[in-house]
């Protein structure tokens, strides 16, 4: 059995954000065993986890994506809603629009220090809409 949940997130800044309580708050029902897919609706943001105990990991994130796909670079022909637009497209395509977790005794089975990040990549973001689906 397949349950989808379908949710909004606020815009956010630009840069690297822990959603995992929200989502969390997002599914009703939580089967014993299961997984757990979480699906972004957008090309210049991404999802991903990782560490979410120290914030300085969210920030060490930020500048280092952007050190190595960095805006305004010349060479870049899809310009047209601002510098940082492809370059966004770039950041979400290498880090990615979907996350799997299990689901073990009711619970995501998330690390010790895990947690889901929104990765936002524009300047003036907009909100975004995620599918979560569980399959139990």
């Amino acid at each position: 059995m397949i349950t989808h949940y379908t949710h909004t997130l606020s815009a956010r800044p630009r840069g690297y954000h822990i959603i995992t309580q929200e989502v969390l708050n997002q599914v009703d029902h939580w089967p014993d065993q299961g997984l757990f897919n979480m699906f972004i609706h957008h090309t210049s943001a991404a999802i991903t986890i990782n560490e979410a105990a120290d914030p300085d990991v969210l920030v060490d994130f930020e500048s280092f994506i952007n050190h190595i796909v960095p805006e305004h670079m010349p060479f870049l022909v899809h310009t047209i809603e601002g510098p940082d637009d492809m370059p966004a497209h770039i950041k979400a395509a290498l880090i990615g629009q979907s996350i799997q977790i299990p689901i073990i005794n009711g619970r995501l089975a998330l690390g010790t220090w895990q947690g889901i990040y929104l990765c936002e990549f524009r300047n003036h973001a907009s909100p975004r809409n995620i599918t979560i689906s569980i399959y139990a």
